[in-house]
């Protein structure tokens, strides 16, 4: 009888462990080094053959955004092409909020349009962005909206390219340049010490008739009666931005 019992046991003893037993070990509960070993899935393919993927794979792809993300960076004045103009003043015009605005808005219109300039186009429309102006009230009193000026924009630049990017700050154009020159010279001209407005600029834009601006300006409406009328309001002392 001690013989079968010793049998017995000597059989329990020497049975091996099975194939997933031997993938994980359990730990000893007095051994402060405890390892965790980690398996992989197999893939098998007739092309491929066999591949391991860890346990934490995953097939989620990422994707960079469909459009760059577009900032507008506001200052504090405006480019001019003579700085000299204006340091030998003893009262230096500054441009207003709205019109400082203004500019800015359009530059991030052109960049919209993915036009690599600023131009007369740009600041037009960018008067109306701002829309709390008294020159794009002005404006959209006589039927203009920024749809409108976009559409004749288009038409006279053509369409954007889809697969150019627009600097953060396109330089500006010859004449969008001039048109802000003329908006300085004009608020010297009248030696009052208030600042320079939306209207100032819009005029600018008129002013230059070899611009886009003036083209879209004229086409939608926009005449020399009209910018007398404005250019008289603007004269008019102690003149202020709304």
């Amino acid at each position: 009888m001690a013989s079968s019992h010793t049998l017995i046991s000597s059989a329990t003893t020497s049975t091996p462990y099975c194939h997933h037993d031997s993938l994980y070990k359990k730990p000893d509960p007095f051994s402060s080094n405890i390892q965790i070993t980690t398996t992989t899935h197999k893939l098998q393919s007739q092309w491929l053959g066999i591949t391991k993927l860890p346990l934490n794979y995953s097939n989620t792809r990422t994707f960079p955004p469909k459009t760059r993300p577009i900032a507008a960076t506001i200052s504090f004045s405006l480019p001019t092409a003579n700085p000299e103009r204006v340091s030998s003043s003893d009262k230096v015009p500054q441009w207003s909020l709205k019109a400082i605005k203004s500019f800015a808005m359009g530059e991030l219109e052109a960049r919209k349009l993915k036009f690599s300039t600023t131009g007369t186009e740009a600041i037009l429309m960018g008067i109306l962005v701002e829309g709390t102006n008294r020159a794009s009230k002005l404006l959209r009193a006589d039927g203009f909206t920024l749809m409108k000026v976009r559409e004749e924009a288009i038409k006279l630049i053509g369409k954007p390219d889809y697969f150019f990017f627009s600097p953060e700050h396109p330089p500006l154009t010859e004449s969008a340049q001039k048109a802000l020159d003329w908006a300085v010279d004009e608020k010297l001209k009248s030696g009052d010490g208030g600042e320079i407005t939306t209207c100032h600029l819009l005029l600018g834009v008129w002013s230059e008739k070899e611009g886009a601006g003036y083209k879209i300006m004229n086409t939608l409406g926009f005449n020399d009666e009209k910018a007398q009328q404005l250019h008289s309001l603007i004269s008019k002392p102690g003149f202020i931005e709304d």
